[in-house]
């Protein structure tokens, strides 16, 4: 199916635009509904070199939590019960957050205003009813088309894009953009590299500790020039590997809403999915050596009825 352009879309309270009720008033899929058969095909022929890149990050990468309100995730290895003389293991995660590490944001995870979910749901909905979450993504997967632009390097010597609150702009992306070569397409999949992971990595323990606390990551500006570029280009998902995506801190304030907190527009109005701390350094490397930033993305959320957020189980093949 087709959208419209951004400034056709219905005004939608408050300010901004709103895509609700564009393909059916039950809508739980949003934006990835762009990713059909077609496009599917046409993702399949990007994968020609047999070159596999695992775009996740360790269940442990950040500890602590860059999100203060996530625990830290236990991993137990339990001795099983089998047979005497026959070894055999198990294991279980405590206090798993499926969004402290590489992972999706489901249309159910912010709000587009307080109460009122992506379509219009309520909370009543998604809670109890499931409208909205992730397990829609999980029962048909995510597979398309997939395009890097390596702000990190685009922007090299003229701005460290890799940590603090470096606001990304309509112009940072173009650049990157027209840098690797690359159109849009619709439903193809936009992996923006900023250069956070790698320097997070880099970090002693004071430093990660002080994180969890105080964060400061780059992303997306909170415009609405960004939110207008995003969907105007026609992607179904926008993915970093930086922690919101978008700059961290928002601007909570009453004059920057409601772009002071881009989630509540992409997700809650747009019908965006997001992806955060995706390992995207291999890839961005083999990007740069053969020049070739389009590929196939393979994902798979985590099936979980009701679930508001998934790992991201994500594959680029070239």
């Amino acid at each position: 199916m087709t959208f419209p352009h951004y400034d056709e879309l219905p005004a939608a309270p408050g300010g901004g635009r709103s895509a609700w009720g564009l393909s059916d008033e039950h809508d739980v899929i949003g934006r990835l509904s762009l990713l059909g058969a077609d496009q599917v095909r046409g993702a399949l022929q990007l994968a020609t070199k047999g070159a596999v890149f695992s775009l996740n990050v360790a269940v442990d990468e950040f500890d602590p939590p860059l999100d203060e309100t996530r625990a830290r995730t236990r991993h137990r290895v339990l001795r099983g019960g089998g047979e005497a003389g026959v070894e055999d293991f198990d294991d279980v995660l405590d206090d798993y957050f499926p969004q402290i590490a590489s992972q999706w944001d489901s249309l159910a995870h912010i709000a587009a205003n307080p109460g009122v979910f992506y379509n219009g749901a309520s909370e009543q909905d998604v809670l109890e009813r499931g409208v909205n979450t992730i397990d829609h993504w999980a029962r048909r997967g995510i597979v398309g088309r997939g395009v890097l632009l390596d702000v990190h390097r685009s922007l090299e010597g003229a701005n460290d894009t890799s940590h603090g609150s470096v606001a990304l702009s309509v112009d940072d992306l173009e650049r990157a953009r027209v840098r690797a070569g690359v159109e849009y397409s619709p439903g193809c999949m936009m992996l923006i590299r900023t250069g956070f992971l790698a320097w997070y990595r880099e970090q002693n323990q004071s430093v990660r500790t002080s994180l969890s606390s105080d964060l400061h990551a780059p992303g997306i500006e909170h415009t609405e020039a960004m939110a207008r570029y995003l969907w105007d280009s026609g992607i179904s998902a926008v993915i970093s590997d930086s922690f919101s995506t978008e700059v961290w801190p928002p601007d909570w304030s009453e004059e920057a809403k409601p772009f002071g907190f881009l989630h509540r527009v992409l997700i809650g109005r747009l019908g965006m999915a997001i992806g955060e701390l995706w390992d995207l350094e291999a890839l961005a490397a083999d990007c740069s050596q053969d020049q070739n930033y389009e590929f196939l993305v393979v994902s798979a959320p985590l099936y979980v009825r009701g679930g508001i957020g998934s790992p991201a189980n994500a594959l680029a093949l070239k």
